[in-house]
């Protein structure tokens, strides 16, 4: 007994302080705290055989340029990443750092927000849950313009449900600064102001809400917020939109059908372990499920409205404009999970089942943690696409040749998207990125300042596409052609970890001197 006792202890502690309303803020702050950096360090070591994920990268590149919108997405996150970056250095631990701090404070927001709804076991319980939805974690790791809309969610969620119930101004306002920040995230955050919209439409307490001034200020605040991007939007010839559109969309109906059912069950796959783990430990009666799924009191449906419309609501607009469905994204909806999941009050959160829930979401991170070696070992030997393999590498061969040509700063680095993005997160200068093949991209880089600032240029000498080989190559020899006569230097790197030789990979280092 005292065995187990001492075991369950730092369990049972954290259970104690969060239950307090004397403590429990400064727990979940102090909780929350300490499973920023847990993440962080797992993402630090975990990762340390391969760079940075090109699509952080990316982002990354764009943070240098603090613009209305961007042709892929609109600008949220680069703002995010640009104010990161200000202060700490571009590091992969320091955007690791960022991606956990981002995440922790969506906990946090949901913590708040599961006060409304839950008791304080229950509160504990869904905190708990919640950080078993890989998105806050494994996922979360890599920031880009996904890793951004949970916290927005939540935020938007929050401040919407008590803008609804209290009608104030203050809340409405709020309601609307989160939704046009939530939009400004992703465009995909129209299908949860869609739910939000439907739930509070069919709410028995609707009368009271549409007379009030609070969905209005809502509206009139989260379109000015929205209004300057909006213009640029509609400057731009909707470019964002359409490369969404252009991106995952796709004329053959067979397969937008699988994209819907990889959809589905992606979300079955991602919220399957916090929903396991609270039935087989709670057991809830039939009247329980009935209730779980469609609540009796209107507080509680609310948020069952606004999940349960959210999470298809993708699926039947993919089938009506033939536009493919990534499972990713059917995680930003499970913010409102835990909500669903644990509000009924036929569910009894017995102290065993806290207890166990509580051990998982504790033990998941230290446990991983502990095995952030081995994975970064066993990633290594699988093998890593060049890409995420030699950018770190390939920039300091970079730097040694652009001082071997020119004493000018290297202000533009050019290539293959990923190879690009990737290389560039490790030079110091921190310069601008011009992917060849995709020049509309980046407005700030155009042939006639590649001419008068020069370049980098890079191309991996790949016998596997020999096709898109050629493709960039002649890109860039395109762009190129009003400065001096390029140095071409080929250069076979290999990434060692521990000593173990990776799979090597050649590039072509093009280094286009500015022009006199």
């Amino acid at each position: 007994m005292e065995l187990a006792s001492r075991f369950l202890r730092p369990v049972l502690k954290p259970i104690a302080w969060l239950a307090d309303p004397a403590r429990r803020e400064r727990t979940a702050l102090f909780v929350l705290a300490a499973y920023a950096v847990i993440w962080t360090l797992y993402g630090v070591v975990a990762k340390s055989s391969q760079d940075l994920h090109v699509d952080s990268a990316e982002l990354a590149a764009w943070s240098q340029h603090v613009v209305l919108g961007y042709a892929k997405h609109p600008p949220l996150a680069g703002w995010i990443a640009h104010g990161w970056f200000s202060v700490f250095p571009t590091r992969d631990w320091s955007y690791y750092l960022l991606a956990m701090v981002y995440a922790a404070i969506g906990l946090w927001i949901a913590w708040q927000l599961f006060a409304r709804f839950l008791d304080a076991d229950k509160r504990i319980a869904a905190l708990a849950c919640l950080t078993l939805v890989p998105f806050f974690n494994f996922h979360g790791l890599r920031f880009d313009h996904n890793a951004v809309l949970p916290t927005l969610w939540v935020a938007t969620a929050f401040c919407c449900i008590r803008s609804f119930e209290t009608r104030s101004a203050a809340w409405a306002a709020l309601a609307g600064i989160a939704a046009a920040a939530a939009v400004l995230g992703k465009y995909w955050s129209i299908f949860l102001l869609v739910g939000l919209g439907v739930a509070a439409l069919f709410d028995a307490r609707r009368a009271r809400y549409f007379r009030s001034a609070a969905p209005w200020i809502t509206v009139f605040v989260g379109l000015l917020a929205l209004a300057p991007h909006l213009v640029w939007l509609w400057e731009h010839d909707l470019i964002s939109l359409t490369y969404a559109f252009e991106a995952h969309g796709t004329k053959v109906t067979g397969n937008i059908a699988l994209t819907v059912v990889r959809y589905f069950a992606g979300a079955v796959g991602y919220a399957a372990a916090p929903v396991l783990l609270v039935l087989a430990l709670t057991r809830p009666s039939g009247a329980a499920l009935a209730d779980t799924l469609v609540p009796r009191t209107p507080e509680r449906r609310f948020v069952a409205v606004a999940f349960w419309v959210t999470l298809p609501l993708p699926a039947v607009i993919s089938l009506l404009l033939d536009y493919g469905l990534n499972p990713i994204w059917s995680m930003t909806d499970f913010v409102l999970l835990p909500v669903v999941l644990l509000s009924s009050p036929l569910l009894v959160m017995s102290r065993r089942a806290l207890i166990a829930i509580v051990a998982v979401a504790i033990a998941l991170p230290l446990v991983v943690l502990a095995l952030s070696p081995a994975i970064a070992l066993a990633i290594h030997l699988r093998g890593v696409d060049p890409p995420s393999a030699h950018p770190k590498l390939l920039a300091g061969h970079i730097e040694r040749e652009w001082r071997r040509t020119t004493d000018r700063p290297l202000r533009i680095v050019g290539g293959d998207f990923g190879l690009a993005n990737a290389t560039a997160f490790y030079l110091s200068e921190r310069p601008s990125v011009y992917p060849v093949l995709e020049p509309e991209t980046v407005p700030w880089v155009t042939p006639e300042r590649i001419a008068r600032e020069g370049a980098a240029m890079m191309c991996e000498l790949s016998d596997r596409d020999h096709d898109c080989v050629l493709l960039i190559r002649q890109a860039i020899d395109r762009v190129i052609v009003q400065n001096p006569p390029p140095r071409r230097v080929e250069v076979t790197i290999t990434r060692s970890y521990f000593g173990i030789p990776g799979r090597p990979g050649r590039y072509l280092i093009i280094v286009v001197p500015p022009r006199p």
